[in-house]
């Protein structure tokens, strides 16, 4: 995946952390919000809904998508009300999916996704990319109808949402982000993102777009199935920009999953946590 592979995956022209205010005093404590988490997952795991904690105020952040209508609006409503406080609802007009598509990029079995990070495992080339791309293809080139570049060792989705790819063909394995303006940013480690962070998100579909870190722990409810422990974020993204790279200056945060909207309108985006998948797979950045 030469010029491509490295292209898709090297990105990183972040802004530093953005000063935090002095938090608010929590609401609630952490059982309760545990126990609120709990009361949504048994009673309201309805397709197009997601919810976050905020950790600054202690409370979970309830989202619904358009496809959310009805009886299940109303069950939602139902179960929002009977924890009182400790949970917010938004309505948001996209719809949540996972964001893969045909097109150009990293090219699958018909689907096309983002490159996410180049890694390494037990010595040899690899790249991360989200689990929805890999369950979708066992094998990956840099353009469509291409020559094999990589094929799928491990994909995880549902639950959570990541996958590692090896290489098979030659191409440039550099640590690095494509920025889409003709240069890269280098990606020295992985880290855990916190509410409030100014991030990046590099992906072969919409390039290179910003936002703020809005919520951690999310479970996302997709049609195809739950996924939990995401990053919530206010960063846009488009179908085929799946996969893509979240970072923050050097450091990479996570893979594109999904989310609604579009990077005309706006949006909100879930990441696969990049140091959760590393530990699973085995791997580490080059």
């Amino acid at each position: 995946m030469a010029g491509t592979a490295a292209a898709v995956l090297a990105t990183a022209a972040l802004t530093l952390p953005a000063a935090h205010a002095t938090p608010t005093p929590a609401a609630h404590s952490a059982a309760d919000v545990a126990s609120a988490r709990a009361t949504l997952k048994a009673q309201a795991s309805i397709p197009g809904t997601a919810w976050s904690t905020d950790p600054r105020t202690n409370k979970v952040v309830v989202t619904a998508d358009s496809t959310v209508r009805g009886a299940r609006l109303a069950q939602l409503d139902k179960v929002v009300a009977s924890l009182g406080d400790k949970v917010t609802l938004h309505r948001t007009a996209g719809q949540f999916r996972p964001l893969i598509a045909g097109g150009d990029a990293i090219w699958g079995s018909g689907v096309r996704c983002s490159l996410g990070f180049n890694v390494t495992k037990d010595g040899q080339p690899y790249f991360l990319t989200a689990g929805h791309c890999g369950n979708a293809s066992s094998t990956w080139s840099d353009s469509q109808g291409g020559a094999e570049a990589g094929t799928t060792e491990s994909s995880t989705f549902p639950g959570n949402d990541y996958a590692l790819v090896r290489y098979t063909g030659s191409a440039d394995h550099s640590s690095t982000v494509d920025l889409y303006n003709g240069s890269q940013q280098n990606i020295s480690r992985a880290g855990e993102a916190t509410v409030g962070e100014q991030v990046q998100r590099s992906g072969s579909t919409s390039g290179l777009h910003s936002g703020q870190v809005t919520g951690l722990n999310a479970t996302v409810n997709y049609a195809e199935g739950t996924v939990n422990g995401l990053i919530d974020t206010s960063v846009c993204a488009e179908p085929g920009d799946s996969g893509g790279a979240l970072f923050d200056g050097d450091t990479a945060l996570g893979l594109t999953s999904g989310g609604s909207g579009d990077c005309s309108s706006g949006g909100e985006t879930f990441f696969q946590p990049v140091p959760a998948a590393l530990q699973a797979l085995g791997a580490q950045l080059p």
